[in-house]
């Protein structure tokens, strides 16, 4: 019998031979099998069944050209057709079910190359169960796809574990020594309420470590609400540092304000150009143009103890022109200087020698009221300073 071939010992058949030609089609499950019928007593014929041998015959051609049946089943069909009446008969109450059988198990054996641990699992057990068409059908048609789904779905959390924050990493842990059930919950909400969690803590970290009064209050309002998950996220991935380039915005044109020429040149250059120009001036660029400024200035000074041509400068220190731009190593500001620094239009700084206020206008809603109260703000500590 073809069934006995097919003990348990068969999961380490090749795929070659699960894809016989005797296996159904791939995503193809076996033919339903057809119900058995009594063998008619051969010495006093059934008169309630006129051509019973009529009947089955049609009963066998139905079975071997459905889409489903195996090679194997059409060829051991037609053979009971070409024997007779007691083939015929044996082949409907006996041998399609035992080919169903052998088909759902080969249908089943070609899983593996593609199953996960789960899947694999589950091949094992239900090929080691027995001779239960019920089971295997049930297997083939329904476990299968719930063993394969639950496969991925503790792919997916391991790598939300490699990945994610604490709480995530316990949630998913959690998650994977739970039932097929949890672990997909996990996926649909879980992951979102841990990662919440999570992104909380990493924004309480990046208001401890940023002094930008734009990004602060910005991270302060929204911990103060009620932020859902997906507003959070957005918040760390997109919004935060938008922030953070205005507020770069704000102290560069705070930098710049009386400054050197070199200096002021980097700065409106930094302004007009991107986020990423604008970091790397507050980190290295400023730096760079103070040394090129104060080696100009350096340059111009006379030598100690010699009076300059005009015979003026007694200490060595140059005088100051009314406008603040000396070129001596002191620099006094006359009236407030009002600095602008560009939108998004990338207009460079206009210095003016009129207003009484410091104003920035900086890109994003509301930037220009919060950065010209910082300008203001350093405007006045710095006439304080000088008239002290």
């Amino acid at each position: 019998m073809t069934t006995a071939a097919l003990a348990p010992a068969v999961l380490i058949a090749s795929p070659a031979f699960a894809a016989g030609p005797d296996a159904p089609a791939v995503g193809n499950q076996p033919a339903p099998t057809t119900p058995d019928q009594a063998v008619p007593d051969q010495a006093v014929p059934d008169r309630t069944v006129p051509n019973q041998a009529e009947e089955d015959r049609k009963t066998i051609l139905a079975i071997i050209v459905h889409p489903m049946a195996s090679e194997f089943m059409k060829e051991a069909g037609r053979k009971a057709i070409a024997d007779g009446p007691k083939a015929m008969r044996k082949f409907i109450e006996v041998d399609q079910h035992n080919i169903r059988m052998d088909d759902y198990r080969i249908a089943i054996l070609r899983l593996l190359p593609d199953a996960g641990p789960g899947l694999k699992a589950g091949i094992n057990k239900v090929l080691s169960s027995g001779d239960d068409i019920d089971k295997l059908r049930h297997f083939y048609d329904v476990t299968q796809h719930e063993l394969r789904g639950d496969d991925n779905n503790k792919i997916e959390i391991s790598r939300l574990i490699d990945t994610g924050g604490t709480a995530v990493k316990e949630a998913g842990k959690k998650a994977l020594q739970g039932t097929p059930a949890e672990r997909a919950e996990f996926l649909k909400t879980g992951r979102h309420l841990a990662q919440a969690q999570d992104d909380l803590v990493e924004l309480a970290r990046t208001d401890e470590g940023w002094d930008g009064p734009i990004l602060s209050g910005a991270i302060s309002k929204l911990m103060n609400g009620s932020p859902t998950p997906a507003e959070l996220r957005h918040f760390l991935e997109v919004t935060q540092y938008e922030l953070r380039d205005q507020d770069n915005r704000v102290t560069i044109a705070r930098i710049i304000d009386g400054g050197g020429p070199e200096l002021t040149k980097a700065g409106r250059a930094a302004l007009a150009g991107t986020p990423a120009d604008r970091t790397a001036f507050l980190k290295t660029g400023q730096h760079e143009a103070r040394t090129k400024d104060q080696a100009a200035q350096d340059k111009e000074k006379p030598a100690p103890g010699k009076d300059n041509k005009d015979g003026d400068n007694k200490d060595g220190v140059d005088q100051v022109n009314a406008t603040g731009a000396g070129t001596g190593g002191t620099t006094t500001l006359s009236a407030n200087t009002t600095v602008t620094a560009q939108g998004h239009t990338g207009a460079p700084l206009a210095t003016t020698g009129t207003g009484d206020h410091t104003t920035l206008i900086a890109g994003g809603a509301g930037t220009a009221l919060v950065a010209g109260a910082g300008l203001l703000l350093a405007a006045r500590m710095r006439r304080a300073g000088a008239e002290g």
